[in-house]
């Protein structure tokens, strides 16, 4: 068996068009765009397969240089605190917490979900957490961090591409159930917004934002570099403390504290436009570089347990979602599309919450207090919450953590 080594120069063009490559198909190709199957997911899990294809029948392995993609992954979760200002925060209000509640007590029901299935395929508990909210609630990034952090740990072989193929696949089955589950809600009780007139006023009044300039781009990049440094070191301070945290919610952290250190005090500006930027660049080149690297032949063997673990915890999901999530938060409108963003973000990701939700108004009419709270809780406060509750179910004793 041949292996090539990419150095990473090469790795990082070869992920460049990758990610256009994704783009295309996602454009051309209309289930992929109808249920927004992101596109360095397409073109990495693309590139993965060709090569599966290469050393099963080949024998040819690629070795990229992966150097940089765990800084991409802490950069992309920087990006997410630094959008945290607190003034937007406290307009949630009781809703806001309310909704946060329900999420995390979900997370709750998700790993027991995941660590009941795992006892009944006779797997290692970790597994379960993998098919519970390591993945499911946090995504492709969360994943990627608690699998690099097992796999130092535990010495558990695949677990990067284990953590990959679930985030994958619920990003698939989160995207598939959001939309439908929302649309039976509004239909089943007859509900609905505000008319799509005064929507499009609304649009139409709305102060457009600026645009990135190279100066307000460099400041964002040497803000996140200073949280990516500041929270190197505050992970390196946690070795050993018989604490397991992702190297990413350190610089989360600070990130939220520099944000609300300039939103308050006014010495120096943050700005939107160009963190979201440096965000979506570091989370795309992070996706392709990971998916792209997934050594697919090595989860054959974990093809039926995999299948099983997402059907469960898609139907725990959707009854969790319509009985509990849309009940307590008011049985309303605003409810059906905040059950169906949960859905979208407890299962997949903040951008397929957003996208089902968006799906959902463009027909029933618009909800802005969903649009308000769910981005808020999806994209920040569950990645801290999740971390937490995954920390206290590893001082389980069937971990070995505790001790």
């Amino acid at each position: 068996m041949g292996t090539m080594q990419i150095n990473l120069l090469y790795t990082l063009v070869i992920a460049l068009v990758v990610y256009f490559a994704g783009v295309a198909l996602v454009d051309r190709i209309g289930v992929l765009k109808r249920f927004c199957i992101p596109a360095p997911v397409v073109g990495g899990c693309l590139v993965a397969i060709v090569l599966a294809v290469a050393d099963g029948f080949g024998g040819t392995r690629v070795s990229f240089d992966m150097g940089l993609k765990d800084t991409l992954l802490i950069a992309f979760f920087t990006t997410v605190g630094l959008a945290a200002d607190a003034r937007l925060l406290m307009k949630g209000g009781k809703k806001l917490a309310i909704f946060l509640a329900i999420s995390a007590v979900f997370i709750v029901v998700q790993n027991a979900t995941g660590l009941l299935a795992a006892w009944a395929l006779d797997l290692h508990p970790v597994f379960g957490l993998f098919g519970g909210s390591i993945t499911l609630t946090g995504g492709h990034g969360t994943g990627a961090a608690y699998a690099a952090r097992f796999g130092e740990t535990m010495n558990l072989r695949g677990a990067m591409e284990l953590t990959m193929a679930f985030a994958t696949g619920g990003l698939v089955v989160g995207a598939l159930m959001g939309g439908p589950l929302g649309t039976y809600l509004v239909r089943r009780h007859r509900l609905h917004g505000p008319s799509r007139v005064k929507v499009e006023k609304s649009k139409k009044e709305a102060p457009s934002a600026g645009g990135v300039t190279a100066q307000s781009f460099l400041v964002a990049l040497l803000i996140v570099l200073i949280c990516l440094a500041g929270g190197r070191v505050l992970a390196q301070a946690m070795q050993g403390s018989g604490v397991i945290l992702p190297d990413f919610l350190f610089a989360l952290l600070l990130g939220v504290v520099v944000r609300n250190i300039a939103s308050f005090s006014g010495l120096f500006q943050v700005d939107d436009a160009s963190i979201e930027m440096l965000g979506s660049v570091a989370l795309s080149l992070f996706l392709v570089m990971a998916l792209m690297s997934m050594k697919l032949l090595d989860l054959a063997s974990m093809a039926g347990p995999l299948m099983i673990i997402l059907a469960l915890q898609a139907v725990v999901m959707v009854a969790y979602a319509a009985f509990v999530t849309f009940r307590v938060m008011g049985s309303n409108y605003d409810a059906a599309v905040m059950a169906a963003g949960h859905v979208g973000f407890g299962f997949s990701s903040t951008a397929a919450a957003l996208a089902v939700m968006r799906s959902i108004t463009e027909r029933s009419g618009h909800s802005p207090l969903a649009f308000l709270i769910v981005p808020l809780v999806g994209a920040f406060f569950i990645d801290v919450v999740n971390a937490l509750i995954i920390q206290g179910f590893l001082v389980l004793p069937t971990f070995g953590f505790g001790s």
